[in-house]
């Protein structure tokens, strides 16, 4: 597990940013690209099985953005050797659970083996889809501009990316996400916020 790094929401305005820790590094300069237009012609890239774990490259992940549009989408980028992306799986197959028929949820898995991400799938019960990345170097996550994990990002039915957040989410920060481009849901009544430990007194 990496160094501590500073998160960020990117265009959260409900919520300040704050610390926490993951498995590397923050969040480089980056512009989002455009997602494309729906294309009928397009086969349909979204897994129907959430443990086929299909090969991804950058293009067919703005592909599937592409088919996907008139849904919200969240998107989480995660490892199975990552310790910050294990303690939010669980909120993940919650939210997943109680949105999922308005919501669609998509993981992206980085830098690690299939079998490995099958058995973390499995021993978080994650039903939801997710798409490997082959390239061993986080290619996905590169360029969508992260240089850590895990990352999240929403995206509303029109395929904008409202918000984002680089680094571990609680489960506070998750629900106001899903608010934010799911309309059925409300910001109120959120979950209470995980407490930042505070640190020891010198």
């Amino acid at each position: 597990m990496g160094p501590m790094h500073r998160k960020s929401f990117v265009s959260f305005a409900l919520f300040a940013a704050f610390a926490l820790g993951a498995c590397t590094s923050g969040r480089a300069d980056s512009v989002h690209k455009p997602v494309p237009a729906s294309n009928a012609a397009t086969a349909q890239l979204l897994p129907t099985d959430a443990q086929a774990l299909p090969d991804f490259t950058f293009d067919q992940y703005h592909q599937l953005l592409g088919q996907l549009k008139g849904t919200p989408v969240v998107v989480n980028l995660w490892g199975s050797w990552c310790g910050p992306c294990r303690t939010e799986a669980p909120l993940f197959k919650k939210a997943a659970e109680q949105y999922g028929n308005h919501v669609q949820f998509l993981g992206i898995d980085i830098l690690d083996a299939k079998p490995s991400a099958r058995k973390y799938m499995d021993e978080f019960g994650l039903t939801f889809p997710s798409v490997y990345d082959p390239s061993g170097g986080g290619d996905i996550r590169n360029q969508l501009g992260y240089i850590g994990q895990p990352d999240t990002l929403f995206y509303d039915a029109s395929g904008k990316l409202v918000a984002d957040r680089a680094g571990v989410i609680d489960e506070h920060d998750l629900i106001a996400g899903i608010a934010m481009i799911y309309p059925g849901l409300t910001a109120f009544g959120l979950p209470p916020r995980t407490p930042t430990p505070s640190s020891p007194s010198p």
